[in-house]
């Protein structure tokens, strides 16, 4: 699969692929001869209209083959977003007379998350399936969520942070029996294959498979109950209000069949590259979590957490590598949250880095990332006076005699963001007797998941959080 001489130049590896893969060239020729061909109104009979409304047609059929429905249930959004927020508000309010009850798991994409939280600010019922560490859900988790009066369910076909996959075919199977819609979010794996099992609705965006931005699918099987929500129009059966941007549906269209024709010789090229990063980032960079599963995932995504690391930082310093990632990490976000993919995961939300390699993707461009990546974190922790990694000098540890289990220490981390409250909790677990605790007091989220997380990396344990004046105390027990 060729890849855009535009993603090396000047020694710059995109590697964000799970945000927007980049423009496939035959997506690039689509749109170039489209422009010509397809710009009327597809809805008109003189000439150009017919010739447009064939393009639309010939468009709709390729991507409803791709997806595996038939080409009268795909709609064509204006994006991957809209596609969802449609294909939920639509599902429930056709079948609000079975109830207004919605199933979501816990890392789906923000786009279904806010499609829930509006309709419990209507007056909906949301259950939110929780995960395993590994981000994955339980097909029981779901069966015990359905109810009588449950409206519709959706589970994601894999994770856009951490690339673990979904049971999708088991959870339709048992909506199924269970007479409930399942809405697949399926913008991150579509472009590797279809959708598997007797799901009822699904929405993609083209951008994830090197398609333009700016389109996505939904797909309403027949039979679904659905209701279009908001001002309607004829276009795209009522589903998708406003004139079709037909140029870039061709290019979605033709680079989705493109993508998959080789799909999966890439698939296998990118799961051997993945896996050498998952094997040799805690090999050559000390004190990191590898998170998601590590057999049921996508084929380019890697995602790792770095302890005493601030998120920003790390970007910053691989981009001035020549390396372009994403990350998870609270550091990295205005609102100074921690993703609520990592959050719902229980993992280490710190110095969090997503490599998403795009198809193409040079074995030597990984072997240049996994050389600079120990220097760049070296260097942020550094800067951040991080404690050196690794287990405390023995001659340091206090023997454990009799030292009673009372406060040591009070760690005052109040009004300092991620990574900071960490790294005084590494600085003075020394001083802390075996057996005793030690209290660090954080108004920072990102420390609810991290103190916990530093505790079952260091070998400590966790005693649980505690109200404070400001924030809150989270205890750690000395164990060694």
């Amino acid at each position: 699969m060729a890849l855009s001489p535009a993603l090396y130049r000047w020694g710059v590896a995109y590697f964000d692929a799970a945000s927007a893969a980049p423009l496939h060239p035959v997506a690039r020729q689509a749109l170039s001869a489209s422009l010509d061909e397809g710009w009327a109104d597809p809805a008109r009979l003189y000439r150009e209209g017919r010739r447009a409304r064939m393009l639309l047609d010939a468009a709709r059929e390729a991507a409803a083959e791709s997806v595996g429905c038939r080409p009268d249930e795909l709609v064509f959004t204006s994006s991957g977003t809209r596609a969802v927020h449609s294909g939920i508000a639509g599902a429930l309010a056709g079948r609000r007379r079975v109830g207004r009850h919605l199933i979501v798991s816990a890392v789906e994409h923000s786009s279904v998350l806010h499609s829930a939280e509006v309709f419990e600010a209507e007056g909906g019922v949301v259950t939110r399936t929780p995960v395993t560490r590994t981000g994955a859900v339980a097909v029981e988790s779901y069966a015990d969520a359905l109810r009588s009066d449950t409206a519709l369910a959706c589970l994601q076909s894999a994770n856009h942070e951490v690339g673990t996959e979904q049971p999708v075919a088991a959870v339709a199977e048992l909506c199924r029996e269970a007479g409930v819609p399942l809405l697949v979010d399926a913008a991150q794996s579509l472009g590797w294959a279809a959708v598997a099992g007797p799901w009822s609705l699904l929405a993609a965006s083209a951008h994830k498979w090197g398609g333009p931005s700016g389109v996505g699918l939904l797909v309403v099987r027949k039979g679904v109950r659905f209701a279009p929500q908001g001002p309607l129009d004829e276009r795209e059966s009522g589903r998708a209000a406003g004139f079709e941007n037909l140029p870039a549906i061709v290019a979605a269209a033709a680079s989705l069949r493109a993508v998959r024709a080789q799909a999966a010789a890439e698939a296998d090229r990118l799961r051997e590259l993945t896996a050498r990063i998952r094997a040799r980032v805690p090999a050559v960079v000390p004190e990191v979590e590898v998170v998601g599963d590590a057999e049921r995932r996508l084929p380019g995504i890697v995602t790792f957490s770095c302890l005493y690391v601030d998120g920003e930082a790390l970007l910053h310093e691989l981009d001035r590598e020549g390396f372009s990632v994403s990350s998870g990490s609270s550091c990295t976000s205005s609102t100074l949250t921690p993703s609520h993919v990592l959050r719902a995961m229980g993992v280490l939300s710190e110095g969090n880095v997503r490599v998403s390699l795009p198809a193409g993707t040079a074995p030597d461009e990984v072997e240049r990332f996994l050389d600079v990546l120990p220097g760049a974190v070296a260097a942020v922790r550094e800067k951040l006076g991080a404690p050196l990694p690794g287990p405390a000098d023995p001659r340091e540890i206090p023997p454990a005699g009799d030292a009673p289990a009372v406060d040591a220490l009070v760690v005052d981390a109040l009004g300092r963001r991620c990574p900071i409250p960490v790294i005084e909790l590494a600085k003075v677990i020394g001083e802390v007797p075996v057996g005793g605790t030690v209290r660090v007091l954080s108004d920072d989220e990102a420390a609810r998941l991290d103190i916990p997380a530093w505790c079952e990396m260091r070998g400590q344990e966790y005693a649980g959080e505690e109200p404070a004046d400001r924030g809150s105390a989270y205890v750690v027990r000395r164990l060694s």
